[in-house]
């Protein structure tokens, strides 16, 4: 794998409305425009040699839309789930989901379940849904469990620490992001993955998300690429690493 490329690229894909509106058409209809460019980012990923790619499909604060809008919204969904599986066998792709998937209609929640069980041997990109998520919500949720657990007494306060705590967010397993796309030029994460993108690289394009290609793509891994990610060091402690290391 090529070190230059993001192992992980998390996207919040923003801007379905107002691409809708600049086109005098429906909110679902860019939502539905919209779906079309996570076939070319999942394909473009693959190639690319992106390892993990998240997007932030549908968030908790997206339940209070309009019945109307979320009815579309889910059956758009459900429809995507059923016409893109064979993009995700072709391209080697696993499909992974994390939020309150409790919360999405059982006919969304089985049509999910159908393609994770189709994928869960694959291995060239592992693509998460963030669908009814919060980043808020996740940490709660993990505090909740790890508070069960030491009212039962079978877990220590001693033994909390960041990789337990992170071990029980529905996230579990998937490594931090490295690189944070935003499209349609919102200065601000959302409520998106609060923890785990402590140290990510951000880019936000003016791109509204319908718009939003493999050349987009690029581009912004190509800005992630002339970035140096310090972690909290120096520079000069960088290349002091890296001459050791050598």
């Amino acid at each position: 794998m090529d070190d230059s490329i993001p192992q992980h690229v998390a996207i919040i894909m923003d801007g379905n409305g107002r691409w809708a509106k600049s086109h005098g058409l429906e909110r679902i209809e860019g939502h539905r425009r919209g779906a079309k460019s996570v076939r070319s980012v999942v394909e473009e990923s693959v190639r690319l040699g992106v390892r993990y790619l998240t997007l932030f499909s549908f968030s908790t604060e997206n339940w209070q839309r309009s019945a109307e809008e979320v009815s579309g919204l889910m059956s758009l969904f459900r429809h995507y789930l059923d016409s893109e599986l064979k993009t995700l066998l072709e391209n080697n792709v696993r499909l992974r989901a994390i939020g309150d998937l409790d919360r999405l209609p059982l006919l969304v929640r089985k049509a999910l379940q159908h393609d994770i069980d189709k994928t869960k041997h694959h291995t060239a990109l592992d693509l998460t849904l963030a669908v009814s998520y919060g980043g808020r919500e996740e940490i709660l949720a993990a505090t909740k469990q790890i508070a069960c657990e030491v009212r039962a007494g079978t877990l220590d306060p001693e033994n909390i620490d960041s990789t337990l705590f992170q071990s029980k967010f529905w996230s579990a397993g998937l490594p931090d992001p490295d690189l944070l796309i935003r499209t349609s030029g919102e200065m601000r994460i959302s409520n998106f993955l609060l923890w785990q993108l402590a140290y990510a690289e951000m880019v936000v394009t003016p791109t509204l998300w319908p718009d939003f290609d493999e050349r987009a793509l690029k581009s912004c891994i190509e800005q992630y690429q002339a970035r140096e990610r310090r972690f909290g060091l120096t520079t000069e402690q960088l290349s002091s690493g890296r001459e050791r290391a050598v």
